[in-house]
């Protein structure tokens, strides 16, 4: 993997959208900062996750809350200089999707994606623009009864996940090689500067925005790194 100027994290967690992080937004904020990332996107458990909120609330208020960290993140990103984008980790049971290139406007406006099958939810996303990855596809634990694979409703696959073990990797590198999806990187990181291995990806120029990055993944503008920290 080559060395890019700009470094993005593409996969991770914070405290209190998303149940499982064990960070703030501020603290992974403050540890990509000083790692040299040019940004980062915070990709929190979607409404459908394994998100910190009460289900029977209603679907604006759950749409507002699962964007709150980001908004925070977008504030103390201006103040401390690293760009902070947004996207969604997406769930059906246990099998997760990275989604990149919809805005909280577009959620709000679609609450019908609450009673779609997962791959018609994924069809909708990608209708509207939005670059859909399957997320450590071969992931292994207690709570996954199986492993399914959507490779007919993404365009890439997470070939390399921080918290994956080698050959969870490398199985998910076969499965994108074989089916010709884009290859992609992320830590999933849930506990800021805790995480000893990262990756993500990186380009020559800094991205603008999260379309920007949507287009650049697509035309293959973009290459994978990791890092041990």
């Amino acid at each position: 993997m080559s060395n890019g100027e700009y470094l993005y994290e593409t996969h991770l967690h914070t405290y209190p959208v998303s149940k499982c992080a064990r960070v703030t937004v501020r603290d992974v904020v403050e540890f990509y900062k000083s790692q040299g990332y040019e940004g980062i996107f915070i990709t929190n458990h979607f409404i459908d996750g394994n998100i910190n909120i009460d289900r029977s609330m209603p679907y604006e208020e759950r749409i507002n809350f699962f964007f709150s960290d980001y908004e925070e993140g977008v504030r103390i990103g201006k103040e401390l200089g690293l760009s902070v984008f947004c996207g969604i980790e997406t769930s059906y049971g246990g099998t997760d999707f990275l989604v990149y290139g919809l805005d909280k406007e577009w959620f709000l406006m679609h609450p019908e994606i609450e009673g779609m099958e997962k791959r018609q939810q994924l069809s909708l996303m990608s209708e509207h623009g939005a670059l859909v990855i399957q997320a450590h596809p071969f992931r292994e634990a207690s709570y996954i009864a199986c492993i399914r694979l959507f490779p007919r409703h993404v365009h890439g696959v997470e070939i390399y996940n921080g918290c994956r073990t080698d050959f969870e990797n490398k199985m998910a590198e076969e499965y994108a090689k074989n089916y010709g999806l884009l290859s992609f990187a992320g830590s999933d990181n849930h506990s800021g500067a805790k995480q000893k291995t990262l990756g993500g990806m990186q380009s020559d120029t800094p991205i603008v925005d999260e379309t920007d990055f949507v287009n650049r993944v697509k035309n293959g503008e973009m290459t994978l790194f990791r890092r041990e920290v």
